[in-house]
């Protein structure tokens, strides 16, 4: 059984992957905050008693089924406003990966140019994940990022071992298609 005090701190060590692999699925960082919230929420209410090993797993589960969760409310959701033309579709906020850039020093101008090659290189990585088909995404963001085997990855995604290589496999080539087409640099 874990403690408060482990409960807490693996969900502050757990928040910035969960909120990047929220923000990668709605593309809001206001819906993504929620999501992980109310998925903390549910680990905390519902399984806080479970022993501390197995919170990632637990969590993770959690946080994927609420983002298929979100995505289903937001299918129908935009069903309804098709329908009804006097509601207004909310706009999504753009995520501005390059702000920082305008602030620069030319005097650095090496540093600088290798910064804004790496910071290009990483928007272009991020709207190449986002544009995955969310299975894929999913999947290879399981696998990849949070660095989870394959079997636990089957298990949270609620498929076979094989359906996740097969998803991995597809979003990796997808991935080098598109970064290939940008030109991107390593």
């Amino acid at each position: 059984m874990a403690s408060t005090r482990e409960l807490e701190e693996f969900l502050r060590e757990v928040t910035p992957r969960a909120f990047r692999q929220a923000m990668f699925a709605v593309k809001n960082e206001e819906s993504a905050l929620d999501l992980v919230q109310d998925s903390m929420m549910k680990l905390s209410e519902k399984y806080g008693d479970k022993p501390a090993e197995e919170l990632p797993m637990l969590f993770t589960r959690i946080l994927q089924n609420t983002i298929l969760d979100h995505h289903r409310r937001q299918k129908v959701r935009n069903t309804w406003t098709t329908l009804f033309s006097s509601f207004q579709k909310a706009e999504e906020e753009e995520y501005d990966v390059l702000e920082n850039l305008l602030a620069q020093d030319d005097s650095q101008h090496d540093s600088a140019q290798s910064e804004v090659e790496t910071q290009q290189n990483m928007a272009a990585i991020q709207e190449a994940i986002e544009n995955l088909p969310e299975r894929q995404r999913q999947a290879f963001l399981l696998r990849y990022w949070e660095e989870m085997d394959l079997a636990e990855t089957a298990k949270i995604m609620g498929c076979s071992e094989g359906s996740v290589k097969t998803h991995c496999s597809r979003a990796t080539k997808a991935l080098a298609a598109v970064l290939k087409q940008q030109g991107f640099r390593s």
